[in-house]
């Protein structure tokens, strides 16, 4: 069964204006905020505070654009679109190539690149500083080193560290066992990846993503304690094969150039919710269901109320569909992103938007 959206395709002008008014930064890039008198164009969160009657709101970056608008300098709106700035990419790549060199302010500068910039997007990306990010990205290089079975010493001088006793507390107090019993341990790598539906926070462990969630920057560190409450590893912000994967993945599906993603997907549930999950994940590109048609087709069709609470407790979305189950009456229903949301995924697989 499918079924034709008439709503509107951003959240309402009542909900954009108190998202803006709060700055609430859950909503970059879910849509733009112009501001008639300055002819600039800022995302929600942005710190200025014009008066209602002189701005609009436009979907798009380019929507607002072709109205006219410049993008704000101050909040820089062009950066939410999916991919990170050209010079953060460059910064990033240069720690990959030499993960154990300790990049320094002096250094930052001869990049002509601002240190209290680099902090600043780091902070807002990562709930981190940029040695913070560089000192995990080291961590994860060396955990990974160490499985692979490469020598101690090796791991320790080739990752910047200058003592055994150095390398040892730093991987204790992260990790929470030693070098040495690392062998059965694993970690989250966490991502923050841009979408038109504001940021989500990605989690990947060796077998696949394990977190895929709207998020909202400032509850980084709740939304960090939870995941590792939930699975038992330590979090580190760093990314992952898996979580490159589905970055390039997600900007396709968003193009509407993808219908099934192959990235990996390792759920942690119990075994009813595996099976509410899994049938989830055969319901076609571009269709939905209702909550009984899928009660029914787990062999189970008086258990409604347990596969709408498996289904609510999905944290992969996207990738596990939990936003193609409606009610029976063709209506949207609960949805952990917001109905909004689910109803521009719905619009998006029956490619009716532009």
């Amino acid at each position: 069964m499918s079924v034709q959206m008439t709503l509107p395709l951003i959240p309402s002008p009542a909900e954009m204006e108190q998202a803006f008014y709060q700055k609430d930064a859950s909503y970059d890039g879910v849509f733009f905020v112009a501001v008639r008198t300055t002819g600039i164009f800022c995302r929600p969160s942005c710190p200025s505070r014009p008066k209602r009657e002189n701005i609009e709101f436009f979907p798009t970056i380019r929507d607002a654009i072709f109205a006219g608008y410049r993008p704000c300098k101050r909040c820089h709106p062009t950066e939410v679109a999916g991919e990170r700035p050209e010079w953060v990419a460059a910064l990033m790549q240069r720690v990959e190539s030499d993960p154990g060199h300790k990049i320094t302010s002096a250094e930052l500068r001869s990049l002509g690149i601002s240190p209290e910039r680099v902090r600043r997007w780091f902070q807002e990306h990562y709930g981190m500083t940029f040695a913070e990010w560089c000192r995990g990205r080291r961590l994860a290089d060396a955990f990974t080193q160490i499985r692979a079975g490469e020598a101690l010493d090796h791991v320790v001088f080739a990752n910047g560290y200058e003592s055994h006793s150095g390398f040892r507390e730093a991987f204790g107090k992260t990790f929470g066992v030693s070098p040495g019993e690392s062998q059965t341990s694993d970690y989250i790598a966490t991502q923050i990846l841009e979408s038109p539906l504001g940021p989500l926070l990605v989690g990947a462990v060796q077998q696949g993503i394990c977190l895929l969630e709207y998020t909202d920057r400032r509850m980084l560190e709740h939304n960090y304690k939870t995941m590792r409450d939930r699975f038992g590893y330590p979090i580190l912000p760093v990314t992952h094969s898996h979580i490159e994967q589905l970055r390039e993945e997600l900007i396709s599906y968003f193009k509407g150039t993808l219908s099934q993603f192959t990235t990996p997907l390792v759920p942690c549930g119990t075994a009813f919710q595996g099976r509410v999950w899994d049938e989830l994940q055969h319901i076609p590109y571009g269709q939905t269901i209702s909550y009984d048609q899928l009660a029914q087709r787990i062999g189970q069709p008086t258990a409604v109320r347990a596969v709408a609470r498996a289904n609510g407790m999905n944290r992969i979305n996207i990738l596990i569909p939990c936003h193609r189950v409606i009610g029976k009456d063709g209506q949207l229903t609960g949805y952990s992103g917001g109905l909004w949301r689910k109803r521009f995924l719905l619009k998006l697989e029956n490619n009716e938007i532009n």
